[in-house]
Order: structure tokens, then sequence, then C-alpha cells
């Protein structure tokens, strides 16, 4: 089971937590993680892109010219694909490219992206996070104190203002609530600061 120190926002070391190893201490699966990854900007897409096909663009309602006897080849409408100004064949038309993935890969891809944190001493847990006032001097402060010098994800246990708006205006930093974290957004950050809650509620869920 592994063991990792915990911090407060002062960045002093304050205790040390069993991880449970069903969650981070597992072996990566990086398949897994790429299908969820995948799956995830796949369902982030609007699909509202769209082209006209022949039947709607304007004009190209009467017949260029007749069928036989010019030399030229048939044509039944200026709108058609291969004319200036036609038809689009076979273009976009809006559509949803969402689907689902099975309930077992997205926890295992979740388990997977965590204990890769923890093996690349990228997961650094504090005891709360909690401040007076929504500043965001304060709160690169924080991070400064826990020496983050690179993208940070923060993950909390529940809505918190005060964190959420501090951290809003700093480049390269996100906060998100424990029930919303997603292996994309943990990828896409080096540093994962999450709270010694918030450990606890993702191994209620996922252990």
């Amino acid at each position: 089971m592994p063991k990792i120190d915990v911090y407060n926002v002062e960045g002093t070391k304050v205790g040390d937590l069993k991880l449970n190893d069903e969650i981070f201490g597992i072996e990566p699966n990086e398949d897994v993680v790429h299908e969820a990854i995948v799956n995830f900007l796949a369902n982030q897409r609007q699909g509202t892109q769209s082209t006209k096909t022949r039947a709607e663009v304007r004009g190209g309602g009467i017949k260029p010219w007749k069928q036989k006897g010019t030399g030229r080849a048939r044509q039944g409408s200026i709108r058609a694909p291969q004319w200036i100004k036609g038809g689009i064949a076979l273009g976009p038309k809006p559509r949803s490219y969402k689907y689902t993935l099975n309930k077992k890969v997205k926890r295992l891809a979740l388990k997977s992206v965590l204990s890769s944190k923890v093996l690349e001493n990228e997961l650094i847990v504090i005891d709360e996070f909690k401040m007076s006032e929504i500043k965001t001097k304060n709160m690169i402060k924080v991070l400064s104190n826990l020496k983050i010098d690179s993208k940070v994800l923060v993950v909390i246990p529940e809505n918190d203002i005060n964190v959420q708006k501090s951290i809003k205006n700093i480049p390269g930093a996100k906060v998100c609530l424990v029930s919303t974290i997603n292996v994309y957004d943990i990828l896409k950050y080096t540093k994962l600061v999450i709270t010694k809650q918030a450990v606890e509620k993702i191994e209620e869920v996922y252990a």
C-alpha cells in the first residue's frame, strides 16, 4: 500500500496517508487510458458542421442545355456537385459524435492515471484547501508553498467559491470537484493537488 506525505497550505508536512492499492497502486493500462481520452474528446464535439446538398443550394431549376445534339456532356442542373457553386456531394451534416464506454473501462482508466501520478511523484495531498477570501495572490502563494511551478489540477471535495474563483485567473491552473474528475484533465495537468477528504471519497467510490 503506497504511503504519501500530507501537507498544509503553508507547504509544511503534517502527516502521511496510506493510499488504496486498488486505486493508486495498479499497473497503468495505456490502452485503456487512450480509449478514455478518445471517448472524452469525441463527447466534447458539437457536431454542428453542415454543407448544402444539390437540393439545398440556390438556383439550377432549369436544364442548362438540351440532352442531345450539342456535343457536350449531358447536364441536368448547374447546381450539381461538379459545377462551381454547386451542392456538396457526401458532405458533413449535423450529427452527434457521442458514444459510451464500458463502466469497467472508465474506472480502470481513472485508476491508471491516478496510479501514474503516484509513480511519477506528481500527486500532492493536502489536509484541507480553505481560503478566507477570494484572492488570486493568496492562491499563487499557496501553490508556491507547495513548490508547484507547472500546470496543476486542484481537486476539492465540494464547492468552495473562494478557492474556485481565486484560481480562475492563474494560467495553467484549474480546480474541479472530486465528483467531476476525468482522465483527460488529470493527464493534461502535470501536478495533481488533492485534499485528504477528496482522496477518501475517491477510495469510497472506486475501491
